[in-house]
């Protein structure tokens, strides 16, 4: 790609010498491709030639980029394909979960889709936490659903939402996830639209959105709760000034987190000199061709305590566990709790592919991408009639509907393979 001539003098404008030339170097090779296991399926895959990205538990770097649509094992949420610097959000959980007053119980994931960090988180909170994974652009929470439903975690909801709709549960969540909108520089090297919209009147913007953003939601933070705040571009605007508005404005304390030299993880980027112990940084970039990843910036805030906070009461807790409920009803029955909650927030099912009582049938490889295309198949004799769920290698599809002569095919249709030219191959042993 051709790195915009604006772009780089503005970064040499506020960048420490020589970090723009390894930046643009960076930009100019090809990105790596790296896939994060499903724990429930092992961390361990055989696939040739696979590295681990050291700072997530289950991410995989792979050699080469595969065809994931021709894999049922993809489909069926045994991995997720994700960008390893994205990925640093499993270090910074746990490392926040190390030095927390008390366990991770209720998470939000503000800006969730499509969904990798929402399910890398549940993958490192406690089982027993409540995960709420928003979305407030419809289109993009319906793929968020879906991603959800297929990494089959308990304790998760999906919502469609806008941060100030969050606005009734003040002192709620113990960590809440912002990957807030951005100028997008991190992607520039694999998204032409982020080169051709870039310009210093949207970094701008998206800094001042940022804050509004991180306004409407810090209320709903507990006193001694995490904000973990992430972006994927480069700029100070929307990072670091924007972090340390955060803590100066609204109260909170920055958290250095923990890194290895080998990482080649850069901390504060501008031309002052930065303040970070050897060691730890309380600004993290990885820059593409210095880190083994995308542009991804992240910190860790956590918020002042208060005397006058109020601690979240019983009603809340009432309301918040109704919500898991009403995530799966398929009528409208609810408790008073739940619909001063579902009034406020668009709940999506993510039960689509849930029938934990009816039997299995174990596919094919070819069997099973049939049936991801949306195809009806027969099935053996021995199958009984009526709800059967699908088994790609033990793991779930989603649900066929046996009628003895054929089976009816229940999946989703939003969701099925429409192309035509692919082979089916799995890419795990």
């Amino acid at each position: 790609m051709r790195v915009p001539s604006d772009f780089i003098e503005y970064l040499k404008a506020t960048m420490r010498d020589g970090v723009v030339e390894r930046l643009v170097s960076g930009l100019e090779q090809e990105p790596s491709v790296s896939i994060r296991l499903n724990p429930a399926f092992g961390l361990h895959p055989e696939i040739p030639g696979a590295e681990p990205v050291p700072w997530c538990n289950g991410g995989w770097y792979l050699a080469e980029r595969p065809v994931f649509t021709a894999d049922p094992l993809f489909h069926a949420g045994t991995y997720y394909v994700q960008e390893a610097s994205s990925m640093f959000i499993d270090h910074v959980v746990r490392t926040l979960a190390a030095i927390t007053d008390r366990p991770f119980r209720r998470c939000l994931d503000l800006c969730a889709a499509p969904g990798g960090k929402t399910t890398l988180l549940r993958s490192v909170v406690p089982p027993d936490c409540l995960l709420i994974s928003n979305e407030p652009i419809r289109a993009r929470a319906q793929v968020l659903a879906e991603n959800v439903a297929k990494w089959g975690q308990p304790n998760m909801l999906v919502s469609q939402a806008y941060p100030a709709d969050f606005a009734p549960f003040v002192n709620t969540f113990d960590l809440i996830l912002a990957d807030v909108p951005c100028s997008g520089e991190g992607m520039m090297r694999k998204e032409a639209e982020a080169v051709a919209q870039w310009s210093k009147a949207l970094v701008a913007d998206c800094a001042a959105r940022q804050r509004n953003i991180i306004s409407d939601i810090w209320p709903t933070l507990r006193p001694g709760g995490f904000l973990i705040y992430s972006t994927c571009t480069f700029n100070h605007e929307e990072d670091e000034d924007n972090v340390e508005w955060i803590a100066r404005e609204l109260g909170g304390e920055v958290i250095a987190i923990p890194t290895k030299p080998e990482w080649n993880i850069d901390g504060d980027l501008r031309s002052e000199d930065s303040t970070q112990s050897a060691g730890s940084l309380p600004c993290c970039h990885f820059l593409p061709g210095t880190a083994r990843g995308e542009g991804f910036f992240c910190a860790a805030i956590r918020k002042n305590e208060n005397e006058d906070s109020v601690i979240i009461n019983n009603e809340d807790s009432i309301i918040i566990n109704n919500v898991r409920e009403a995530s799966r009803s398929k009528k409208d029955k609810r408790s008073r709790g739940e619909l001063k909650l579902t009034d406020r927030l668009n709940l999506l099912p993510t039960d689509q592919l849930d029938s934990p009582d009816s039997p299995s049938v174990e596919f094919s490889l070819e069997d099973a991408f049939s049936y991801l295309r949306g195809e009806s198949l027969v099935l053996e004799p021995s199958v009984p009639r009526g709800i059967v769920q699908v088994c790609y290698r033990g793991r779930r599809l989603g649900l066929m509907k046996n009628i003895g002569n054929r089976a009816n095919n229940l999946y989703p249709k939003a969701w099925r393979i429409h192309s035509t030219h692919i082979q089916p191959k799995t890419i795990l042993g």
